[in-house]
């Protein structure tokens, strides 16, 4: 959860006195609790006062006390909802303590009647090491947890629904354990990787020492045995840790199945709550700004990117003064102007981001296919965010998809089942995060999961046929992440078995681009397959497959840079986009000279476009930028030219940007956009630019 909704201040002096406000209230809150109407009745009634659009209907699933203040949500490949719960939120903050001293469950609702109604409730595991995880991924009989500081894997080894082993795959910073900016959900990608984040409480990733490796089953985690572990090292080499070495603050993550080859795909957010991953392999994630700044946002996750929470070099917060700042505060707030920084997807004002899934069902309308589906526990409402490519990024509008009067409608996750139905887990409380709760009583302690499907659609669970190659196949075109978890373990299982069935879907002419896109990624990691799978999507006319071939060319090191230099004159800007954030991790002589050909296609306007290149570039900036100066034989009027310095980080860029900055007829506003960029250069080159700038200044006087 985050801050709550009176915890609106700009300033940490104004956050503190919201907060002795908010705690001189606190007996009104918790009489707000003890009038809160609790039971199944209450539930049934306030969901019958929810708003959804046309042709979506709202209905109960489950409520307390089969469920209470929940957390995060995943659905299984049986239609089952797990739940994490919260009656411990934040107990080591609390003056009331341990609320439920056995720990915080984690519940199995299950529907066994097919009315739509959980009948059925099984704590699969119960511990005060899970109190108010922040995350839960079903990966057959293996349940992923995260619960800061650590990351644990929960295995049902007997079939029975009860967790009977217990390991440790990550852990975070542990003086920030019981924090909700801490470590986050994960999710599996079309890729057969794990897809996570932590905010900016999580400070670093490290390996468990192997005296944590397994794990007594109960218990909490010894944090000084916890410290002996490694920094977790990304596949470049360097610590996964916030100190600005490269990263800073919240980051986003991916990796294998048992935590190896892990990438650190975006970094410098602040609570950056839950990611969705599309079967072309985009990442999508909300971001809270620091609360107060109508700045809360959603992000594409573009490879490498710096999302600009803090300073890039210095890790100076957004409130303090730098050189041409951005007038309004939401775009201050994660420093828009600033060279190196990643332009945000959508800004939607104040709230309390929670989950996001990705909605690949077809059960909804048009308008929430294929779409990024979230929770937004502040302003209580679920939204979807249709998004439409726009240069070699995105552009986003709101479709609102579930909202209430109901001030104690507090959506905390949603998740996709079997049938293409959504999912939505309701806290439920006066107030969100800010490490308090208004309901501080088990007995009266309230929790829902609400069910969005077509009005009168009952719940559905397709026939699963794993046993076969066309079965498996057919069960990748799943909505539901366990279920396709499953499809992928067993066609890769079957192996070249699988690929008459997987070139079917993928040579369809009538599937949808997402399926193919499944197949795809499926069939080129089976032996023999990839060759010619990666040359076919290379191919295909669909921009979003030949970025997806794009990628699972890297993922297996087939060819990566015979591949660029082919989708280097692309026509669609996004497929450049690909191409030039992954020249950082190639090293090659033909590096500068095919950088130059993507910043020759920059038009100037496109700021994902830009900082693409300049992901690209990366250690070789003298090079890159020397081959693009030489190719359009150093004419900075050149279209995009100026950008392109204005973004660079070589040895030329200082003598440049002085030419940039003393050219006449700029406003103010131009010339503090391009002297901020010294601000992101060092060397002798820089100082000598800012004595030449300063005489020029002098001479002009």
């Amino acid at each position: 959860m985050h801050h709550l909704n009176f915890l609106r201040a700009r300033t940490a002096l104004g956050r503190a006195i919201a907060l002795a406000a908010f705690a001189a209230s606190l007996p009104t809150q918790v009489l707000q609790a003890a009038d809160h109407a609790h039971g199944l009745a209450a539930a049934q009634a306030a969901v019958k006062a929810m708003t959804t659009p046309s042709g979506v209907a709202a209905s109960l699933f489950a409520a307390e006390p089969m469920v209470v203040n929940p957390a995060d949500m995943d659905v299984d490949q049986r239609g089952r909802v797990w739940v994490t719960e919260g009656a411990n939120y934040r107990s080591t903050f609390q003056k009331w303590g341990v609320l439920r001293p056995e720990g915080d469950r984690i519940q199995i609702l299950e529907d066994t009647d097919g009315d739509g109604i959980a009948d059925r409730a099984k704590t699969f595991y119960q511990d005060l090491s899970i109190n108010t995880a922040l995350g839960i991924c079903v990966l057959g009989n293996r349940v992923i947890v995260s619960s800061a500081p650590g990351v644990f894997i929960l295995t049902d080894t007997d079939g029975d629904d009860v967790a009977d082993q217990r390991e440790l795959l990550f852990s975070c910073d542990p003086k920030q354990a019981d924090h909700d900016h801490a470590m986050h959900a994960f999710v599996f990608g079309p890729d057969g990787k794990l897809y996570f984040n932590y905010g900016n409480a999580g400070g670093y990733l490290r390996q468990p020492p192997a005296s944590l490796k397994k794990l007594p089953l109960h218990g909490k985690l010894d944090l000084a045995e916890l410290a002996r572990g490694e920094f977790v090292k990304d596949i470049d080499g360097r610590e996964v840790t916030a100190q600005g070495k490269p990263y800073r603050q919240g980051m986003a993550f991916r990796c294998n199945l048992d935590g190896s080859q892990l990438e650190v795909i975006g970094h410098n957010f602040r609570n950056n709550y839950e990611v969705a991953v599309d079967s072309y392999g985009t990442v999508w994630q909300p971001d809270n700004d620091d609360d107060g700044n109508q700045g809360v946002r959603i992000n594409y996750v573009m490879e490498g990117g710096n999302y600009g929470y803090t300073d890039e070099l210095t890790g100076a917060g957004w409130g303090q003064k730098r050189t041409g700042w951005e007038k309004e505060i939401p775009r201050r707030h994660w420093h828009l102007n600033d060279p190196g920084v990643v332009p945000n997807l959508l800004l939607t004002g104040a709230g309390s981001p929670t989950g996001m899934a990705f909605y690949e069902g077809d059960l909804l309308p048009a308008a929430f296919r294929g779409q990024p589906i979230h929770c937004d526990a502040g302003p209580r409402v679920v939204r979807a965010y249709p998004a439409t490519a726009k240069g070699a990024g995105y552009e986003a509008t709101i479709e609102n998809l579930l909202t209430t009067q109901d001030s104690w409608f507090r959506p905390s996750d949603v998740a996709v089942g079997p049938d293409g139905s959504l999912y939505v887990a309701d806290w439920n409380d006066a107030g969100v995060g800010g490490h308090y709760m208004a309901d501080q009583s088990v007995e009266t302690m309230t929790g829902r999961v609400i069910r969005l499907a077509p009005p009168g659609q009952r719940p559905v669970v397709p026939a699963l046929d794993l046993k076969t190659p066309a079965g498996a196949v057919a069960a990748l075109k799943s909505p539901n992440r366990a279920t396709y978890y499953l499809a992928w373990t067993a066609v890769q299982k079957f192996g070249p078995a699988a690929a008459p069935a997987l070139g079917k879907l993928w040579h369809s002419k009538t599937a949808p681009a997402h399926h193919r896109a499944r197949a795809l990624q499926a069939l080129t990691r089976l032996a023999g397959k990839s060759e010619t799978g990666i040359a076919e999507g290379l191919l295909d006319a669909n921009p979003n497959l030949r970025i997806t071939a794009y990628r699972i060319a890297r993922d297996l090191n087939h060819h990566v840079l015979a591949h660029a230099q082919k989708l280097a004159l692309d026509p669609n800007p996004a497929v450049r986009r690909e191409v030039a954030v992954s020249l950082r991790r190639l090293n090659a002589p033909e590096i500068p000279q095919l950088w130059s050909q993507l910043a020759r296609q920059y038009d100037g306007s496109d700021r994902w476009y830009l900082e693409a290149l300049g992901i690209g570039a990366g250690a070789q900036w003298d090079a890159c930028l020397g081959a693009y100066l030489g190719a359009i034989k150093n004419d900075l009027s050149a279209p995009g030219a100026a950008d392109i310095v204005w973004r660079s980080r070589s040895k030329a860029t200082p003598a440049l940007l002085v030419k940039l900055v003393t050219a006449p007829g700029l406003s103010t506003d131009q010339k503090d956009h391009y002297m901020r960029a010294f601000d992101f250069l060092s060397g002798k080159e820089k100082e000598a630019a800012l004595e030449e700038l300063a005489l020029a200044q002098l001479n002009a006087k």
